[in-house]
């Protein structure tokens, strides 16, 4: 499988399911666009991100399906990126405490031929509410300091010490990682031939196919 994404978090929930890959990150543009909402924001970068790849690779394509992904952290219409400074980091984790905010991955997949040409396509955008507990300053002064926050949408990463902060999941758990990898395994299936045996057989060999 090809990954478009160079998120150590993506290759190693998808190394975890038993998919070999090809890392090739996609450069593209990743502004917002004026009056896109935060769902859409990431359907699209997610299917931009396979596109600039796809487009790279010419002729000769050894793997025949492509993934790409965005992740965001959001809250009403506000999209939180990563953290320009230590101080940015502080004043998202104190605009998160005590509330329920929304982390949504778009997923763009492709079959490919061994031209490089498209054969079939799938996009979907999985949304999981994570709310956070109460958070003093000292808690926020600690975890800031640990540096994690400085890479991470929203300023804290589940995986890491950020799990201390968080009060509840509602959804998918992965996601809020950086891809639903459940969600992904079935589309691939239905990509690859529609036939629920062959989600099935993608659950078995967990990149039987890539």
């Amino acid at each position: 499988m090809i990954l478009a994404s160079q998120s150590p978090r993506r290759r190693e929930l998808l190394q975890d399911a038993g998919f070999e890959l090809t890392i090739i990150p996609a450069q593209i543009d990743e502004s917002r666009i004026p009056g896109e909402t935060p769902v859409e924001l990431v359907g699209r970068l997610a299917a931009e991100k396979a596109e600039a790849v796809r487009a790279s690779l010419g002729a000769g394509v050894r793997d025949d399906l492509l993934v790409a992904a965005d992740t965001i952290v959001w809250m009403g219409d506000e999209a939180l990126g990563k953290p320009s400074d230590a101080s940015d980091a502080t004043a998202m984790l104190h605009e998160l405490s005590g509330r329920t905010h929304h982390v949504s991955t778009g997923v763009c997949a492709m079959r490919l031929a061994p031209g490089g040409e498209r054969i079939a396509e799938t996009r979907f955008v999985e949304t999981t509410d994570v709310t956070f507990w109460e958070l003093t300053e000292a808690e926020v002064a600690a975890y800031v300091a640990t540096g994690e926050p400085l890479d991470k949408a929203g300023a804290y990463g589940i995986q890491g010490a950020g799990r201390m902060l968080v009060r509840r999941v509602d959804g998918d758990y992965p996601n809020v990682v950086g891809l639903p990898v459940a969600r992904l395994v079935r589309e691939l299936g239905r990509l690859i031939s529609g036939d629920a045996d062959t989600v099935a057989e993608s659950i078995r060999m967990g990149g039987a196919h890539a």
